[in-house]
């Protein structure tokens, strides 16, 4: 079953993955390696799993510009999220996929959703984010 959400595009694009979900947010300084796009911070629920390619779903991150750096690095090495889905517009992500495609013709989409949305999407949804930031998710369960 697919149901359709409209979120408010941060940044355009398209992308699809597998939903990696959490309402906890993710400092990436310390917390993303930039090289293999594992989450690292042992604190956090989804410490230990892979990000890389697929669509990260947080509500925002923690700390600073600092960030932005590690999520470039991330694009630069082929290891970054493959989309990002958040409920409120967070600069320091959208600021690495605006530098990121500059620098490297390489970004990632980013939507926000409300918060009931949101919080409805699960790790392991199958999720494809169209051009006009509708976010398709894919569930049986759902």
């Amino acid at each position: 079953m697919e149901r359709i959400v409209k979120g408010k595009t941060i940044i355009e694009g398209e992308a699809s993955g597998i939903a990696l979900a959490s309402t906890e947010p993710v400092s990436f300084w310390g917390g993303y390696d930039q090289v293999t796009g594992e989450i690292i911070d042992r604190r956090h629920p989804l410490s230990g799993q892979m990000a890389a390619g697929r669509i990260l779903v947080l509500p925002y991150t923690r700390g600073s510009s600092t960030s932005t750096a590690i999520l470039l690095e991330s694009v630069r090495a082929d290891v970054a999220p493959a989309g990002i889905i958040t409920d409120r517009a967070d600069v320091f992500l959208a600021l690495a996929s605006v530098v990121a495609g500059e620098m490297y013709e390489s970004s990632f989409p980013m939507v926000a959703v409300d918060r009931g949305d949101f919080e409805s999407i699960q790790s392991g949804d199958q999720i494809r984010i169209d051009a006009s930031g509708q976010i398709h998710i894919q569930n049986d369960e759902h």
